[in-house]
């Protein structure tokens, strides 16, 4: 008889694409996920994988398989969430991952809200990159992400779902010492010789912004360089350097009058807050409890089916 824990097993070896991944994704050594994969092969008298040296494929046999696996683990997951009373559940967990300006401005505040309604349930907050997002929620290390760099031909896409829930404009932000601190807007080639405090190179936030520049032909001098938003702002509060960031990101500067956000009136500048998530994986009832809740403050995601993980 079929065992489920080694489906289960062999279904994260088919999604990570080899066994040493997958043993990381299940917290198991490598021997031990190849010891469950011979088990389950010798009992079917049938091999599942084609081992190579840039991982696994599945065989014929091995497809059937796994499309009988995913049957039977979204039957499970059918099953626990139309059971489970959230409500009453004695803990329960969600990881979720965002890059820096959701992750340290919105997302906080919804997790605590959250709380304040479940109380039992706890919500695990990480930071990342957008490739570091996609690479945790293909590795079943976070739940759900919510990112605002752009999924470019760059970043493996593959099995990810993606859902575009809002347009966040972005502002140049600038500091007391600015000449443009009595300003109400700007044109973008403004920008042209001016300072401006930057994300890391390698942070989709500065690709794109890299990218806006570059079309509009603008070239900025760039005056420093930090991996995170509080660096960033507090630069430009004591100098005479710009920046670029979303109004919810400097809220609390600008009641107290330490920044300005000036729109950028002729070619806004603007980025789209996503949710993704991993298509092979299947929402559990507080994952899917989370994503109802955050409607309140993310509508977009009305439109997202609850069915399965994607």
């Amino acid at each position: 008889m079929l065992n489920l824990y080694k489906l289960e097993i062999f279904a994260v070896v088919v999604q990570t694409g080899s066994f040493s991944a997958a043993a990381e994704s299940l917290l198991m050594t490598q021997p031990a996920v190849s010891q469950h994969i011979h088990d389950l092969e010798a009992s079917l008298g049938a091999r599942l994988f084609q081992r190579g040296r840039r991982g696994v494929s599945l065989t014929s046999a091995g497809e059937t398989l796994y499309t009988y696996t995913r049957e039977i683990l979204r039957l499970l997951a059918e099953a626990e969430n139309a059971v489970t009373d959230v409500q009453h559940l004695a803990s329960g967990q969600i990881t979720v991952a965002a890059t820096p300006g959701v992750g340290v401005y919105l997302l906080p505040d919804w997790a605590q809200s959250f709380r304040q309604h479940y109380p039992n349930l706890t919500v695990t907050v990480q930071t990342g990159t957008t490739p570091q997002i996609i690479a945790g929620l293909r590795s079943g290390r976070m739940a759900l992400g919510l990112i605002e760099g752009e999924l470019d031909e760059g970043i493996d896409q593959e099995g990810i779902g993606v859902l575009a829930l809002e347009v966040n404009e972005q502002f140049v932000i600038v500091g007391p010492k600015h000449p443009w601190w009595e300003r109400d807007h700007l044109r973008l080639e403004e920008l042209g010789g001016q300072g401006m405090v930057m994300r890391q190179r390698n942070s989709q936030t500065r690709i794109w912004l890299d990218g806006e520049l570059q079309r509009a032909g603008v070239q900025v001098q760039v005056a420093a360089e930090f991996d995170n938003v509080e660096s960033i702002k507090r630069a430009v509060t004591k100098g005479k350097d710009i920046t670029i960031l979303p109004e919810y990101a400097v809220r609390s500067e600008l009641e107290m009058g330490l920044l300005r956000a000036l729109p950028v009136t002729d070619r806004p500048l603007q980025r789209t807050l996503k949710l993704v998530w991993n298509q092979h994986a299947f929402f559990t009832p507080v994952t899917r409890t989370f994503l109802r809740f955050l409607t309140r403050y993310l509508p977009g995601l009305g439109q997202l089916s609850m069915q399965d993980g994607g």
